[in-house]
């Protein structure tokens, strides 16, 4: 089947596509540089899909890294990304920078932005890994949006339908006067503010188009609360959505109605999905109008019987909870703010409401972790499993490498060697598969890869610019070509008093608050959840 064909064809299977004519509008290709089956399951892409395509002035249309040897075309009219005055790029991971660089490469437009003139498009990205940390990609991209799109995009948007046909000189300067907007060229001093949204109940952020070729299928997603209250000091999201906000219930209850029209099947999503102080309500009203609920993740504590008891009334099979470390020690470290007991406890709640797997999320290579936190992890797996016998539930460990982030309290600390990280897998895999228990881990290689561009600067834009494809040996010689060591990136424990990359950024989240979170790290000392009110002590909430 030629390219075009399976694009037309995928394109008659998705409900809730948005098809608008071109004449007399600005045509925006929307690019998730990763497949269709990832990239359409993700919320954030499709939001800012129907975002742009609300404006009568715009054209937007999806595009998806498929295969390398194909021209990437859109899927609502198979065009190429020459026939688009602009290149918006949602990034979600740091290991999709290598697709990026493919994607460009594959087009008719220039890779570095400095080799582009009026005659090529803007090119643009969001998403949460370069609102964190851009720089890496800096050297390719007209600009960034740094934050939460639908309070940019309006202002932004005025900007590029006045001036896109501008000399391209005049276009960067009219958006480097946007809030949020970083345009790597032109940058001087002022670090460029994170934008977020105050009130989230005045944008919907749910399903716009429902495909069978996604992970989810035809469930209708709905975001119920935005950013984080525990302060976990690793987690990204946890510091960069800040603050935590959460939609009334009366409009969680319309938009579960309005996907009620697809079918049965709503998906509750968010960072902390268990904060929201009406969950429990919210579901029993959603039973009440026909729902099948799902919720993909939930905190240890607090965990609603309520919530559970609906859950199991709708199918729910599948639960997964995050214990992330083994040890006690280490969950006080990464103030995770739960203990031995509530994940003993929150477990035997899933398997008695009848949960047929349970997944539990874990990391190994966290900062200060020992053997002895590896046979602590192993010691609670065991004991967790133990509790479930006779349930008739299963239990699965997903464990990654711990990735050092921008913008977080562990961003100064350095990455565990890929060799020790090996050994623990090897160990918890050795230990664990014999007694029952499936075990699910992150490539070792690859993992230090995306701690590379983490805390990256735009010195890898060369390594990143002559990969061909992507593989691990490619990636390897690239750095050797271009006389860089991912030991200066992810091998050291960076002086706290040091320039970071990102400080051109700025999150909101104060860099006294981050150091401060890592001397108590340090110490052992526990940082309570953000309260339902304002605290300002972070410099966000």
């Amino acid at each position: 089947m030629i390219w075009n064909e399976k694009l037309r064809r995928r394109l008659t299977r998705e409900r809730g596509t948005i098809l608008k004519d071109w004449g007399g509008k600005t045509p925006i290709a929307l690019i998730y540089p990763n497949t269709y089956y990832i990239g359409m399951s993700n919320l954030g892409f499709q939001t800012i899909y129907r975002l742009l395509n609300s404006y009568d002035d715009i054209v937007c249309e999806r595009v998806f890294w498929e295969d390398r040897e194909k021209e990437p075309l859109s899927v609502e009219s198979q065009r190429p990304l020459s026939d688009f005055a602009v290149l918006a790029f949602s990034i979600s991971y740091e290991l999709d920078y290598l697709n990026v660089v493919q994607l460009l490469k594959s087009s008719a437009t220039p890779l570095f932005a400095a080799d582009r003139d009026e005659s090529h498009p803007l090119v643009i990205a969001g998403g949460p890994c370069v609102s964190a940390n851009p720089e890496p990609l800096a050297p390719f991209f007209d600009c960034f949006a740094i934050g939460e799109g639908e309070v940019i995009l309006p202002p932004m948007l005025k900007v590029i339908t006045e001036a896109i046909h501008s000399k391209r000189e005049e276009l960067l300067q009219g958006l480097s006067s946007v809030p949020g907007i970083y345009v790597p060229s032109l940058h001087r001093d002022v670090p460029i503010s994170r934008q977020w949204v105050r009130k989230i109940d005045d944008f919907a952020t749910t399903s716009v188009i429902l495909t069978p070729e996604t992970e989810l299928g035809q469930m209708y997603l709905i975001e119920v609360a935005r950013g984080c209250r525990w302060g976990c000091r690793f987690c990204l999201a946890g510091f960069l959505f800040r603050p935590f906000r959460y939609r009334s219930l009366e409009s969680l209850e319309l938009q579960a109605g309005a996907g009620l029209r697809y079918g049965k099947r709503i998906g509750l999503l968010g960072a902390a999905v268990s904060d929201h102080p009406e969950l429990e309500e919210l579901v029993i009203r959603l039973r009440q109008l026909g729902a099948e609920i799902n919720i993909s993740s939930l905190r240890i504590r607090p965990l609603s019987i309520g919530v559970l008891r609906g859950l199991a009334e709708s199918g729910t099979q599948t639960i997964s909870l995050a214990p992330e470390a083994g040890s006690q020690r280490l969950r006080q470290f990464i103030n995770k703010g739960v203990d031995e007991r509530d994940i003993i406890e929150a477990v035997e709640d899933l398997a008695r409401h009848g949960l047929k797997q349970i997944k539990l999320y874990f990391m190994v290579g966290l900062p200060t972790e020992t053997d002895h936190d590896i046979d602590d992890l192993i010691k609670l797996a065991l004991t967790v499993k133990g509790r479930m016998e006779g349930t008739g539930s299963r239990l699965t460990l997903t464990v990654e490498p711990f990735v050092p982030k921008a913008g977080t309290p562990f961003q100064w600390l350095p990455m565990t060697d890929a060799e020790t990280l090996s050994h623990r897998l090897s160990t918890l895999k050795n230990r664990l598969e014999p007694r029952g228990i499936e075990i699910r881990v992150d490539s070792v290689g690859w993992s230090v890869v995306q701690g590379v561009l983490s805390r990256g600067d735009r010195r890898l834009a060369q390594a990143l610019a002559r990969m061909e494809g992507k593989s691990l040996s490619s990636w390897r010689r690239a750095l050797e070509e271009t006389s860089l060591n991912p030991d200066f990136y992810i091998g050291r424990e960076i002086p706290v008093d040091e320039r970071l990359p990102w400080s051109n950024l700025d999150s909101g989240v104060s860099l006294s608050y981050l150091k401060a979170e890592l001397e108590k790290a340090r110490l052992g000392k526990e940082t309570a959840p953000c309260p339902p009110t304002e605290c300002q002590e972070c410099g966000v909430c």
